[in-house]
Protein backbone atom coordinates (compact mmCIF):
# COMPACT_ATOMS: atom_id res chain seq x y z
CA UNK A 1 0.00 0.00 0.00
CA UNK A 2 1.20 3.51 -0.76
CA UNK A 3 2.39 5.40 2.29
CA UNK A 4 1.53 9.06 2.76
CA UNK A 5 3.37 11.87 4.51
CA UNK A 6 2.61 15.50 5.33
CA UNK A 7 5.65 17.80 5.16
CA UNK A 8 5.66 21.45 6.19
CA UNK A 9 7.86 24.22 4.81
CA UNK A 10 8.24 22.83 1.30
CA UNK A 11 8.71 26.05 -0.66
CA UNK A 12 12.48 25.53 -0.85
CA UNK A 13 15.50 23.97 0.83
CA UNK A 14 15.11 21.03 3.18
CA UNK A 15 11.35 20.68 2.79
CA UNK A 16 11.38 20.77 -1.00
CA UNK A 17 14.18 18.23 -1.25
CA UNK A 18 12.39 15.96 1.23
CA UNK A 19 9.18 16.16 -0.79
CA UNK A 20 10.93 15.26 -4.03
CA UNK A 21 13.05 12.56 -2.42
CA UNK A 22 10.16 10.78 -0.74
CA UNK A 23 7.97 10.98 -3.83
CA UNK A 24 10.76 9.29 -5.77
CA UNK A 25 10.60 6.45 -3.23
CA UNK A 26 6.88 5.92 -3.78
CA UNK A 27 5.42 8.02 -0.98
CA UNK A 28 2.36 10.15 -1.57
CA UNK A 29 3.65 13.51 -0.41
CA UNK A 30 1.51 16.36 0.84
CA UNK A 31 4.03 19.17 0.44
CA UNK A 32 2.58 22.12 2.33
CA UNK A 33 3.73 25.73 2.13
CA UNK A 34 2.84 28.95 3.94
CA UNK A 35 2.19 30.94 0.78
CA UNK A 36 -0.44 29.92 -1.78
CA UNK A 37 1.86 30.93 -4.64
CA UNK A 38 4.39 28.31 -3.50
CA UNK A 39 1.62 25.73 -3.18
CA UNK A 40 0.53 26.49 -6.75
CA UNK A 41 4.09 25.97 -7.98
CA UNK A 42 4.26 22.57 -6.29
CA UNK A 43 0.83 21.59 -7.57
CA UNK A 44 2.11 22.32 -11.08
CA UNK A 45 4.99 19.95 -10.27
CA UNK A 46 2.49 17.21 -9.47
CA UNK A 47 2.35 17.40 -5.69
CA UNK A 48 -0.61 17.58 -3.37
CA UNK A 49 0.15 20.93 -1.71
CA UNK A 50 -2.21 22.29 0.95
CA UNK A 51 -1.55 25.77 2.29
CA UNK A 52 -0.39 25.49 5.88
CA UNK A 53 0.82 28.34 8.07
CA UNK A 54 1.92 27.28 11.56
CA UNK A 55 0.90 30.69 12.93
CA UNK A 56 -2.66 30.30 11.58
CA UNK A 57 -4.71 27.69 13.45
CA UNK A 58 -7.46 27.73 10.83
CA UNK A 59 -4.96 26.84 8.12
CA UNK A 60 -3.69 23.88 10.18
CA UNK A 61 -7.21 22.55 10.55
CA UNK A 62 -8.04 23.06 6.88
CA UNK A 63 -4.78 21.57 5.61
CA UNK A 64 -5.06 18.44 7.72
CA UNK A 65 -8.70 18.02 6.72
CA UNK A 66 -7.65 18.23 3.07
CA UNK A 67 -4.98 15.57 3.60
CA UNK A 68 -7.29 13.18 5.44
CA UNK A 69 -10.02 13.58 2.85
CA UNK A 70 -7.53 12.63 0.14
CA UNK A 71 -6.19 9.60 2.02
CA UNK A 72 -9.45 8.26 3.40
CA UNK A 73 -8.60 9.32 6.94
CA UNK A 74 -5.06 7.99 7.34
CA UNK A 75 -1.63 9.58 7.68
CA UNK A 76 1.50 7.48 7.95
CA UNK A 77 3.99 10.23 8.71
CA UNK A 78 4.37 13.88 9.64
CA UNK A 79 7.59 15.83 9.06
CA UNK A 80 7.56 19.15 10.92
CA UNK A 81 10.13 21.11 8.97
CA UNK A 82 8.81 24.68 8.67
CA UNK A 83 10.63 27.35 10.71
CA UNK A 84 12.30 30.74 10.43
CA UNK A 85 15.01 32.77 12.16
CA UNK A 86 15.08 36.26 13.63
CA UNK A 87 18.74 37.32 14.06
CA UNK A 88 19.72 39.75 16.77
CA UNK A 89 21.34 40.05 20.18
CA UNK A 90 19.19 38.66 22.99
CA UNK A 91 19.08 42.08 24.70
CA UNK A 92 17.58 43.57 21.53
CA UNK A 93 14.77 41.03 21.08
CA UNK A 94 11.38 42.55 22.00
CA UNK A 95 8.60 40.39 23.38
CA UNK A 96 6.77 40.50 20.05
CA UNK A 97 9.72 39.01 18.20
CA UNK A 98 9.84 36.02 20.55
CA UNK A 99 6.09 35.62 20.47
CA UNK A 100 6.09 35.56 16.66
CA UNK A 101 8.92 33.06 16.26
CA UNK A 102 7.55 30.72 18.93
CA UNK A 103 4.13 30.75 17.26
CA UNK A 104 5.68 29.22 14.15
CA UNK A 105 8.71 27.25 15.33
CA UNK A 106 7.14 25.66 18.41
CA UNK A 107 3.44 26.32 19.02
CA UNK A 108 2.39 25.60 15.45
CA UNK A 109 4.49 22.46 15.31
CA UNK A 110 2.94 21.27 18.55
CA UNK A 111 -0.59 22.14 17.43
CA UNK A 112 -0.28 20.22 14.16
CA UNK A 113 1.30 17.24 15.92
CA UNK A 114 -1.55 17.08 18.46
CA UNK A 115 -4.07 17.04 15.61
CA UNK A 116 -2.23 14.20 13.88
CA UNK A 117 -1.71 11.91 16.87
CA UNK A 118 -5.39 10.78 17.16
CA UNK A 119 -5.28 9.73 13.49
CA UNK A 120 -2.14 7.69 14.07
CA UNK A 121 -3.51 6.18 17.28
CA UNK A 122 -6.64 5.02 15.48
CA UNK A 123 -4.64 3.32 12.71
CA UNK A 124 -2.11 1.86 15.17
CA UNK A 125 1.05 3.30 13.65
CA UNK A 126 2.78 6.49 12.58
CA UNK A 127 6.03 8.41 12.36
CA UNK A 128 6.51 11.96 13.64
CA UNK A 129 9.78 13.65 12.76
CA UNK A 130 10.67 17.13 14.00
CA UNK A 131 13.41 19.16 12.36
CA UNK A 132 15.59 20.73 15.02
CA UNK A 133 19.13 22.05 14.50
CA UNK A 134 22.66 22.07 15.85
CA UNK A 135 21.24 25.18 17.55
CA UNK A 136 18.96 22.87 19.49
CA UNK A 137 22.11 21.46 21.07
CA UNK A 138 24.22 24.57 21.70
CA UNK A 139 23.64 28.30 21.67
CA UNK A 140 25.46 30.74 19.38
CA UNK A 141 25.66 34.54 19.30
CA UNK A 142 22.99 36.52 17.43
CA UNK A 143 20.72 33.48 17.18
CA UNK A 144 19.01 33.61 20.58
CA UNK A 145 15.42 33.61 19.33
CA UNK A 146 15.94 30.65 17.00
CA UNK A 147 18.02 28.79 19.62
CA UNK A 148 15.26 29.24 22.20
CA UNK A 149 12.66 27.67 19.91
CA UNK A 150 14.88 24.74 19.01
CA UNK A 151 15.88 24.03 22.61
CA UNK A 152 12.18 24.00 23.46
CA UNK A 153 11.40 21.75 20.50
CA UNK A 154 14.08 19.30 21.62
CA UNK A 155 12.58 19.01 25.09
CA UNK A 156 8.99 18.72 23.92
CA UNK A 157 9.95 16.07 21.36
CA UNK A 158 11.91 14.04 23.92
CA UNK A 159 8.91 13.89 26.24
CA UNK A 160 6.53 13.05 23.38
CA UNK A 161 8.80 10.21 22.27
CA UNK A 162 8.74 8.73 25.78
CA UNK A 163 4.98 9.14 26.10
CA UNK A 164 4.33 7.47 22.74
CA UNK A 165 6.11 4.26 23.69
CA UNK A 166 3.84 1.28 23.07
CA UNK A 167 1.44 3.16 20.80
CA UNK A 168 3.06 2.27 17.48
CA UNK A 169 3.89 5.95 16.95
CA UNK A 170 7.62 6.60 16.63
CA UNK A 171 9.03 10.09 17.26
CA UNK A 172 12.41 11.31 16.02
CA UNK A 173 14.48 14.49 15.84
CA UNK A 174 16.64 15.49 12.90
CA UNK A 175 19.40 17.92 13.86
CA UNK A 176 21.02 19.58 10.82
CA UNK A 177 23.97 21.92 10.90
CA UNK A 178 24.83 24.15 7.93
CA UNK A 179 22.55 23.09 5.07
CA UNK A 180 21.98 24.88 1.78
CA UNK A 181 18.67 26.71 2.15
CA UNK A 182 17.02 30.13 2.12
CA UNK A 183 16.95 30.56 5.90
CA UNK A 184 19.42 33.47 5.77
CA UNK A 185 17.48 35.39 3.12
CA UNK A 186 14.15 34.57 4.76
CA UNK A 187 15.42 35.98 8.07
CA UNK A 188 15.97 39.47 6.69
CA UNK A 189 12.33 40.68 6.95
CA UNK A 190 12.14 39.52 10.57
CA UNK A 191 15.40 41.26 11.44
CA UNK A 192 14.19 44.48 9.84
CA UNK A 193 10.81 44.25 11.56
CA UNK A 194 12.01 43.64 15.10
CA UNK A 195 15.65 44.67 15.63
CA UNK A 196 16.41 48.38 16.14
CA UNK A 197 20.10 47.77 15.69
CA UNK A 198 21.06 51.43 15.30
CA UNK A 199 19.78 52.15 18.82
CA UNK A 200 21.48 49.07 20.28
CA UNK A 201 24.45 49.20 22.63
CA UNK A 202 25.92 46.69 20.18
CA UNK A 203 25.44 48.85 17.10
CA UNK A 204 29.12 48.59 16.02
CA UNK A 205 28.94 44.77 16.22
CA UNK A 206 25.88 44.68 13.99
CA UNK A 207 28.01 45.74 11.02
CA UNK A 208 29.50 42.25 10.80
CA UNK A 209 26.12 40.58 11.39
CA UNK A 210 24.42 42.64 8.71
CA UNK A 211 27.20 41.83 6.28
CA UNK A 212 26.65 38.11 6.76
CA UNK A 213 22.89 38.53 6.66
CA UNK A 214 22.55 40.64 3.53
CA UNK A 215 25.44 39.32 1.43
CA UNK A 216 25.49 35.86 -0.11
CA UNK A 217 29.06 34.63 0.34
CA UNK A 218 28.68 31.14 -1.01
CA UNK A 219 28.52 27.91 0.97
CA UNK A 220 29.59 27.93 4.60
CA UNK A 221 32.37 25.66 5.74
CA UNK A 222 31.02 22.11 6.18
CA UNK A 223 27.76 23.07 4.42
CA UNK A 224 25.89 20.13 2.88
CA UNK A 225 23.03 20.06 0.37
CA UNK A 226 19.49 19.50 1.58
CA UNK A 227 19.70 15.93 0.29
CA UNK A 228 21.84 15.08 3.35
CA UNK A 229 18.81 15.78 5.56
CA UNK A 230 16.51 13.80 3.28
CA UNK A 231 18.72 10.74 3.66
CA UNK A 232 18.28 10.87 7.44
CA UNK A 233 14.55 11.48 7.05
CA UNK A 234 14.22 8.35 4.91
CA UNK A 235 15.74 6.26 7.70
CA UNK A 236 13.48 7.88 10.30
CA UNK A 237 10.39 7.10 8.23
CA UNK A 238 11.25 3.70 6.78
CA UNK A 239 13.49 1.92 9.29
CA UNK A 240 11.91 -0.67 11.57
CA UNK A 241 13.83 0.88 14.47
CA UNK A 242 14.06 4.64 13.87
CA UNK A 243 16.57 6.53 15.97
CA UNK A 244 15.64 9.15 18.53
CA UNK A 245 18.12 11.59 16.98
CA UNK A 246 19.77 12.04 13.60
CA UNK A 247 22.80 14.33 13.43
CA UNK A 248 23.50 15.90 10.03
CA UNK A 249 26.84 17.61 9.17
CA UNK A 250 30.18 17.62 10.96
CA UNK A 251 29.39 20.64 13.19
CA UNK A 252 26.33 18.90 14.61
CA UNK A 253 28.23 15.75 15.44
CA UNK A 254 31.09 17.77 16.91
CA UNK A 255 28.87 19.97 19.07
CA UNK A 256 26.83 17.00 20.18
CA UNK A 257 30.02 15.41 21.49
CA UNK A 258 31.61 18.55 22.96
CA UNK A 259 28.57 19.55 25.00
CA UNK A 260 28.78 16.18 26.77
CA UNK A 261 32.50 16.24 27.56
CA UNK A 262 33.52 19.90 27.98
CA UNK A 263 32.84 22.17 30.95
CA UNK A 264 30.31 24.87 30.12
CA UNK A 265 32.88 27.65 30.42
CA UNK A 266 35.20 25.91 27.97
CA UNK A 267 32.40 25.25 25.49
CA UNK A 268 31.29 28.90 25.73
CA UNK A 269 34.84 30.03 24.93
CA UNK A 270 35.12 27.67 21.99
CA UNK A 271 31.79 28.72 20.46
CA UNK A 272 32.57 32.42 20.96
CA UNK A 273 35.92 31.98 19.18
CA UNK A 274 34.19 30.19 16.29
Amino acid sequence: MQRNVLITGCSSGIGLDAARGLRARGWRVFASCRQQADCDRLIAEGFDSPRLDYADEASLEAALAQVLEATGGTLDALYNNGAFACPGAVEDLPRGALREIFETNLFGTHDLTRRVIPVMRAQGHGRIVNCSSVLGLVGMKWRGAYVATKFALEGLTDVLRIEMQGTGIHVSLIEPGPITSRIRANAIPHFEKWIDWEASARAPEYAALRGRLYESRGPDRFELPAQAVTQKLIHALESRRPRARYYVTTPTRLMGALRRILPTRTLDWLIAKG
